[in-house]
């Protein structure tokens, strides 16, 4: 399973735009409970795209776009690598304001089909604790970067 379709959980359009990345983080976290009582009804997919709407969270983001990023999200989630997946989506923007929204987001997708069930509720758990201590992301200078590494090899 290391072909190119596993290597990344999903295509960021543009990858230096956090936005993008913020939408996609929104998203799984929706995903992740959709998951996890191992049914995705309908209207949790509803909620994610609704939630991420109505905030104005994602708006350079099309519909059709957060739809085919939750549902390719979502069966990422079914795959053994699932903690990476979400890891590897929430770090690149664990620097930003997000965290009250992804708690938010994960209880109204538990309870949009009006039937929490308990794997929901430790997705949500994994949620909160990951927000706590996920690693924050090092912003990075490309060009910057790319200037001193010649001077390193000199030396």
């Amino acid at each position: 399973m290391t072909d190119a379709k596993h290597s990344n959980p999903i295509e960021i359009t543009e990858p230096s735009s956090l936005n993008e990345q913020a939408a996609a983080a929104l998203v799984i976290v929706g995903a992740l409970v959709a998951v996890a009582d191992r049914r995705v009804s309908p209207v949790e997919r509803d909620e994610v795209i609704r939630f991420v709407r109505d905030r104005k969270l994602a708006p350079h983001i099309p519909e059709e776009r957060l739809y085919a990023m939750f549902d390719e999200l979502a069966e990422r989630l079914e795959e053994p690598d699932f903690a990476n997946v979400v890891i590897d989506t929430l770090r690149p923007v664990s620097n930003l304001p997000l965290s009250s929204h992804l708690i938010e987001l994960s209880e109204r997708v538990a309870a949009a089909d009006e039937d929490v069930h308990p794997h929901e509720v430790q997705a949500i758990k994994l949620l909160r604790l990951l927000t706590l201590v996920l690693p924050r992301a090092k912003q990075v200078n490309p060009r910057k970067e790319r200037i001193e590494q010649p001077l390193a090899e000199e030396e």
